[in-house]
């Protein structure tokens, strides 16, 4: 076979380690065109018995060209050539829950810190388990990476288990997979009540506080609900959580607090309608910070971790390699919309 030609011409190459030329083999094999997409490799026992290396030296190459997105293993039918962008020092598949303006921020900040040797292929689940698992089905095992901000369910914990350790990183959400797996994710609970806490002032200057809380359009953890009642329940301070917004229902003397930014838009639209003067009229409180809230009617106060910096230690984490465990700090940003 030509990929086994090209290993043994290198074997001559004292600068390069076994492994090296056997990784180099494979891919001079595709840049020549010897290999193309589709086509399968030389099984381990072959490579043994041609090439004369160790079975461990041997399958190392094949898990460097797995984790370059080169190649794939087939249970039971061997090693099979998927991409010929040699070029690539490692193909990653990074899932969100959606492409919203802080998962963009993410994103962008990821891509940039991670440079154009790595290919990033981009996957959304919307906090939906099904769409999740049917994701995760049909990529395991084709990238050398994973980056997955997680729905929190036991069903997701299982199938993120079947991922070796150091080839998984959670963002975003954490899920308890174990000591050995690599997390950089934020805390809702303990953040939430705290700054409801520190708003108290605020919220005491409105009639009442209204929680918009849809788990499933907004992709918010339960926890920021149970923060919110207990801040209620403790503090004795009207309010009420809703799924929804009705349109047009913006009212003098409410305090809206919008986990998603379609509600939010909604709500400072229908304050322009009415003239409420936002921060006397209505308070307005909001999750995950970006440019537009820094800038929309004076600012819109927000409890926010930072996403640039979580992207900057999640490209750090894959790079160095490591194992990395960490909670980013979110923070109140107190802006005029209270």
């Amino acid at each position: 076979m030509p990929v086994i030609s090209k290993i043994l011409n290198l074997t001559h190459n004292n600068n390069l380690t076994k492994h090296e030329q056997l990784v180099q083999g494979v891919i001079e094999s595709i840049e020549g065109g010897e290999l193309t997409v589709g086509d399968r490799l030389p099984s381990i026992n072959i490579m043994v018995e041609e090439i004369g290396y160790a079975r461990k030296t041997i399958f190392k190459a094949y898990e460097e060209l797995k984790n370059r997105g080169l190649i794939e293993s087939r249970q039971l039918k061997g090693y099979f050539v998927i991409s010929q962008a040699t070029n690539i020092t490692k193909r990653m598949a990074l899932l969100l829950f959606a492409f919203q303006s802080y998962q963009e921020e993410f994103y962008k900040t990821f891509r940039k810190e991670m440079g154009k040797r790595f290919q990033i292929d981009v996957f959304f689940h919307h906090n939906n388990p099904t769409v999740f698992e049917t994701i995760m089905t049909n990529i395991n095992g084709k990238y050398g990476m994973y980056v997955v901000a997680p729905i929190q369910n036991q069903k997701t914990a299982q199938l993120l288990q079947n991922i070796e350790p150091k080839k998984l990183l959670l963002v975003d959400r954490y899920l308890n997979l174990g000591k050995s797996f690599s997390y950089i994710t934020q805390e809702f609970e303990d953040v939430i009540y705290t700054s409801l806490v520190q708003l108290l002032p605020e919220i005491k200057k409105y009639n009442k506080i209204i929680l918009y809380f849809n788990e499933e359009s907004d992709y918010s953890p339960l926890t920021i609900k149970k923060a919110f009642e207990k801040f209620l329940n403790e503090f004795s301070i009207v309010g009420v959580v809703k799924e929804n917004y009705t349109i047009g229902s913006a009212t003098k003397g409410n305090l809206y607090f919008a986990l998603g930014d379609t509600i939010l838009w909604h709500i400072l639209r229908d304050s322009v309608r009415k003239k409420l003067v936002i921060g006397e009229d209505i308070g307005i409180l909001s999750q995950n910070d970006n440019v537009s809230k820094e800038i929309v009617f004076g600012g819109i106060t927000t409890i926010s971790t930072d996403f640039n910096e979580m992207a900057k230690a999640a490209a750090r984490h894959i790079k160095n390699e490591s194992v990395t465990q960490v909670i980013m700090p979110s923070k109140l940003i107190k802006r005029a919309s209270l």
